[in-house]
């Protein structure tokens, strides 16, 4: 299968399925000398997983990553302190599935006769024929995206030592819309967001809180662990502590499900998703990623522009549109009401707006970079839907019995952001390799 590998300088491979024995992400690019934790990098895969509220699916994965390859075992000399850092080589991370049981499958193998309207499923199997892995959508599932999150993160520490920091957020669900939020304390939300996921994740604090699993230990020590865990992971989830949306919101400033800025638009989106899903339907929504901190000059003329590498996040299941800027709205704009005008203070180069969205000619400018991505509703619904039998290309009707998300928007926005580090950092390493040629020539004349 081809179309699973991403970047020129920051590389990474993807593989598995929904209901294989899991996902993997080969990374390569990763500086030595860091420190990256399986606790940190499921910090930010506890964001997308399924099965943590009513606007997720049902699925009970844990998502818990194994940095498999690219640290080093032990110190390299005696006292040298630099066990488990990383080594130069390839960052190996899986993600076993472990709450893939045959009622699931037997779910899937009653209805894969009959393609998911609005799913891959019928044009998968044109592609892949009777062996096409259609068991929970195998690689179209959503969820792969599961290994962009943990590729994502490590691009995305990467880059906070360069100094750019990036952040994602829920702008519009159910034709609700957040209102416009200054940046940093639309940051400063989303943080806050991060950190009560983790303090209320049941497996954060059962795993790796009270350390049952940890660096230190080797793979089959640690696989061990996860055949427990596979067993408790009813037990486990019951560990959770209520959510109750006033305290979290006076402890944390933050909504108790959506990473939405607005506390109230937030209530809003969950009560109009939720009448959408009772009624067995599904909503869409916009997500917004904004990169603070970018140097200008990133990205290349032509096929690799900046914007057009961002555009390659049309490869997150069901995200439909990528808009940079004022996007659309740009159609009704005139000439010198789009174009963002600049003027000189203090040496330094200030713009007057920022309709561009940080990237003029496919090169960053050094504003703000902002993203947006139009979302579609989840396909797999609960009503009736016109079908074939993709065998004997009978007409059909089909009803989801499957697990299923009431919304995708909810969990696609950690993807965004983790996409949109793994852009950037590979743009970022050719930058600073074109940088220091130009200047090393320069010495020369």
């Amino acid at each position: 299968m081809l179309g699973c590998h991403f970047g020129k300088l920051f590389q990474v491979t993807v593989a598995g399925g929904s209901y294989q024995d899991g996902l993997s992400a080969i990374i390569q690019g990763v500086p030595p000398g860091m420190i990256f934790t399986e606790q940190e990098i499921y910090g930010d895969l506890l964001l997308r997983k399924p099965g943590t509220d009513e606007l997720s699916s049902p699925r009970k994965e844990p998502d818990l990553p194994i940095i498999y390859t690219g640290l080093n075992a032990e110190d390299t000399i005696e006292n040298a302190g630099n066990k488990n850092h990383t080594n130069g080589t390839p960052l190996s991370i899986l993600i076993p599935n472990l709450d893939r049981h045959f009622t699931h499958i037997k779910q899937y193998q009653d209805t894969n006769r009959t393609p998911r309207p609005g799913h891959a499923s019928y044009a998968s199997f044109i592609k892949y024929g009777p062996d096409d892995d259609a068991i929970g959508a195998g690689i179209f599932s959503g969820r792969y995206t599961a290994t962009i999150v943990a590729a994502g993160y490590v691009a995305k520490k990467i880059l906070k030592k360069c100094g750019i920091k990036m952040f994602s957020y829920i702008k519009e669900l159910a034709c609700v819309q957040c209102p416009e939020i200054d940046h940093l304390k639309a940051l400063k939300y989303t943080d806050s967001y991060k950190k009560m996921r983790c303090d209320y994740d049941p497996f954060y604090q059962e795993i790796y809180i009270k350390g049952r699993i940890n660096m230190n230990m080797r793979l089959l020590e640690k696989m061990k662990v996860f055949a427990e865990i596979e067993k408790e992971i009813d037990a486990i989830r019951d560990k959770a502590p209520k959510s109750n949306p006033k305290q979290t919101e006076d402890k944390y400033g933050v909504h108790h499900i959506l990473n939405c800025p607005d506390i109230k638009a937030a209530k809003e989106m969950t009560n109009a998703c939720n009448k959408i899903s009772a009624t067995g339907d599904s909503a869409g929504g916009i997500v917004e990623v904004i990169v603070l901190g970018a140097p200008a000059g990133l990205g290349e003329p032509v096929f690799d522009k900046l914007d057009a590498e961002l555009g390659r996040m049309l490869g997150i299941g069901a995200v439909k549109v990528v808009e940079i800027g004022a996007g659309f709205k740009l159609k009704d704009m005139t000439g010198s009401q789009s174009n963002d005008q600049m003027h000189s203070e203090k040496g330094k180069v200030i713009f007057d707006s920022n309709n561009a969205g940080g990237i003029t000619g496919g090169l960053s400018t050094g504003q703000p970079i902002i993203i947006r991505l139009t979302v579609k509703p989840t396909p797999t619904i609960n009503k009736k839907q016109h079908t074939i039998d993709k065998y004997t290309f009978e007409n059909k009707e089909l009803a989801a019995i499957t697990r299923r998300d009431p919304t995708i928007v909810a969990r696609v926005w950690p993807v965004a952001e983790n996409y949109t580090a793994m852009i950037l950092l590979d743009n970022l390493i050719a930058h600073y390799g074109y940088q220091n040629l130009k200047e090393e020539a320069g010495k020369n004349g």
